[in-house]
């Protein structure tokens, strides 16, 4: 069956995001707009990712709890989790590793933790946009140990990607699949980088503001609409040699 999909979303809890990005919002929103199946990845925590669950749960949406890590080459990378849980102990070991900067609202954004139903809950100390202390050479292995999968995000982009960052996606990291932006130009990143040739690639919205959300466009064949079945797609792509 094909899923309409949206693996790159963000919450009030990126210190980037909207206030209006809350769990309630984005999950009902991404509904209205036709989605099947999301992802919600702040940077570097899963903590609003169990509300989002829940949301997605009262209307028929399924919700994936996602991180969109910072490696310590500060290239951003999507990881997908296939629950809750297996999220926050990986949102926990991130955050711990990270270094002791506390965020400043005033300057950087608030970083809010939501419940189910709009309710501030708490608010996250450290600055989540800072990178964390995991190399892009390890990251795969460490999410998969998580039971999780990841891949590199928005590789066309100029900061913040792989690509602008390190200038290759190498077979020992171990990725499978890549996001680009809808704006990429497919054909000159595959030529200009061949490896690609053998990639899976998504597309992500990385919505920040509601206004930012995408109508459904992309679609992702699953056995079922589940965070499992997705992670079991990637996990069983062929790796990029």
């Amino acid at each position: 069956m094909e899923f309409y999909y949206d693996f790159h979303i963000h919450s009030c809890l990126s210190p980037c995001g909207d206030n209006d990005m809350t769990p309630y919002n984005l999950v009902n929103m991404a509904k209205i707009l036709g989605l099947d199946i999301i992802a919600l990845t702040d940077h570097n925590t899963c903590q609003n990712c169990k509300s989002a669950i829940e949301v997605g749960k009262n209307i028929g949406l399924t919700v994936i709890p996602g991180m969109e890590l910072c490696t310590s080459e500060e290239a951003h990378v999507v990881c997908l989790f296939p629950d809750a849980d297996s999220a926050m102990d990986f949102s926990d070991f991130v955050v711990d590793g990270m270094p002791a900067i506390k965020n400043k609202p005033a300057i950087f954004g608030d970083q809010f933790i939501m419940d189910s139903a709009d309710g501030i809950i708490g608010t996250q100390e450290k600055l989540l946009t800072l990178a964390s202390n995991i190399s892009i050479s390890y990251v795969y292995n460490i999410v998969e140990s998580y039971g999780g999968v990841c891949y590199p995000a928005h590789i066309d982009r100029s900061s913040f990607s792989v690509m602008s960052n390190l200038g290759m996606i190498t077979p020992d990291m171990n990725f499978s699949a890549v996001e680009m932006t809808d704006n990429a130009d497919r054909n000159k990143m595959k030529s200009e980088h061949p490896i690609l040739n053998g990639a899976k690639i998504f597309s992500g919205s990385d919505a920040h503001y509601l206004e930012n959300m995408k109508e459904a466009q992309h679609t992702i064949e699953l056995p079922e609409c589940s965070a499992r079945a997705v992670i079991e797609y990637i996990k069983q792509l062929p790796k990029m040699i």
